[in-house]
């Protein structure tokens, strides 16, 4: 055999039966609700959640097969309205004059806006179609409830090794679809580079070792190499959505990695994401929100040596910017943390906003000139250094409701020891001046 078939190797290895599907046995193992569903032709509505190449689609189609229904696919990068109400016009003379169930599948379904979600309700309602919709976006966020309502929702989780080296495996041996009739084979160490690569990603992989298989039959020969491998898998990059789930739930995790004292796992966040290709900016942006919100005053050399990582990745890029920005993650994971900034800051804001524009005490107006001297303003305020320590015991700076307010209060760690027992001191010296 001279030539690979035209037909995509991942299009001609879907699996028709529920055993010959890998992956997702939280969902597909016998006694499970969506295997009793899918293996008995109980259909409902539903929608599949998971990262591309977890057999969405082909688990659809494998529903629509088993219930002896009608597959109506679109895609919701694609389609509009009007192919909606196409495909319903469609399902209703199947329904009519074959007396069979429609199968509705969108891709991509979190692609829709809300209007074009609420075309499918009146439809699903009636038992005109039974609706799947695929995703790799959280439908919480990208479906709107009056869908989810009708249907239930699947999580479909990527594909663990083992079940990418067994896809793998039959497409090697299968004479039919797949490539057995090339002979091909490759190492053990080599497959699992492929499995690696593919990243939880069935229909990856099978891309992959189908390039892998086009170079090994343009080389006459029947091996896939480590030169051929290594050409096929240079240049991929992992899993990573930008701005969409995966790419928060990352984020997410580094932050909270640095919050928890974790610079190992911290560390690993930040490479993740910089392998996937996030832009190095957007992480200095928020590795510099962390030192704040996290870090603070327990150590304020955090900010600084932030913002430094953020400058240095400005003026040399990669990939000495991001070894500047990875000693930033790792030095704020190990720091002493303080989140009393950030609450205080908090709090002083919800203030800011209901009380109200209240009127700057007169004692701390500014008064450039006779009018506004003549009106008191600024009479009566004492100047700070010219106090005992530098400080005006009992002195109001708050507008008079807010006055005695307190948003500030350090923590038991770090430089925040040394501003508390400083701040704990003058308020007994205001104690001292209120009783005067």
């Amino acid at each position: 055999m001279t030539e690979i078939l035209t037909k995509p190797l991942a299009d001609r290895m879907r699996p028709g039966l529920l055993e010959d599907f890998s992956g997702q046995d939280h969902l597909l193992k016998p006694g499970k609700p969506l295997y009793e569903a899918v293996d008995k032709g109980h259909l409902h509505s539903m929608i599949f959640w998971g990262p591309p190449g977890t057999g969405k689609t082909t688990l659809a189609r494998m529903i629509a097969g088993h219930s002896d229904a009608e597959f109506m696919p679109i895609s919701a990068v694609l389609a509009g309205v009007k192919d909606i109400r196409a495909a319903v016009a469609e399902a209703k003379i199947i329904q009519e004059q074959l007396n069979r169930r429609t199968i509705l599948f969108v891709d991509e379904v979190h692609r829709f806006n809300k209007s074009q979600q609420d075309a499918f309700l009146p439809h699903v309602e009636d038992g005109t179609i039974y609706f799947i919709g695929a995703t790799t976006e959280n439908p919480s966020f990208a479906l709107n409830n009056a869908l989810l309502s009708r249907a239930r929702v699947y999580v479909l989780n990527a594909l663990t090794s083992d079940d990418l080296l067994k896809v793998l495996d039959t497409a090697l041996i299968d004479e039919q679809r797949g490539l057995g009739a090339l002979n091909l084979s490759m190492t053990d160490a080599i497959k699992e580079q492929f499995s690696n690569g593919a990243d939880g990603d069935a229909r990856r992989l099978l891309n992959l070792l189908e390039i892998a298989a086009e170079l090994a039959v343009a080389g006459n020969s029947q091996i896939i190499t480590e030169q051929i491998s290594n050409e096929v898998l240079s240049g991929g990059v992992r899993r990573f959505d930008n701005q969409g789930e995966e790419f928060y739930n990352q984020i997410s995790a580094l932050h909270k990695s640095v919050r928890g004292s974790s610079p190992d796992a911290a560390l690993y966040w930040f490479c993740r994401m910089i392998d996937a290709g996030c832009d190095a900016l957007y992480l200095a942006r928020r590795i510099v929100r962390m030192a704040s919100e996290d870090i603070g005053n327990a150590d304020p050399r955090a900010l600084q040596l932030c913002v430094n990582a953020w400058e240095t990745q400005e003026r040399l890029g990669s990939p000495e910017g991001e070894l500047a920005l990875a000693q930033a993650v790792v030095y704020l994971a190990s720091a002493p943390k303080s989140n009393a900034v950030y609450m205080a800051y908090n709090a002083a804001m919800r203030d800011a906003k209901n009380s109200g524009s209240l009127p700057v005490p007169v004692h701390l107006r500014n008064a450039p000139t006779k009018l506004m001297k003549s009106l008191d303003y600024g009479k009566a305020y004492r100047y700070a250094h010219d106090e005992p320590d530098a400080y005006a015991a009992g002195e109001n700076y708050f507008p008079e409701p807010l006055a005695g307010a307190a948003y500030y209060h350090p923590v038991a760690r770090g430089l925040e020891i040394k501003i508390a027992e400083k701040l704990k001191h003058l308020r007994e010296l205001d104690k001292i001046a209120a009783k005067k």
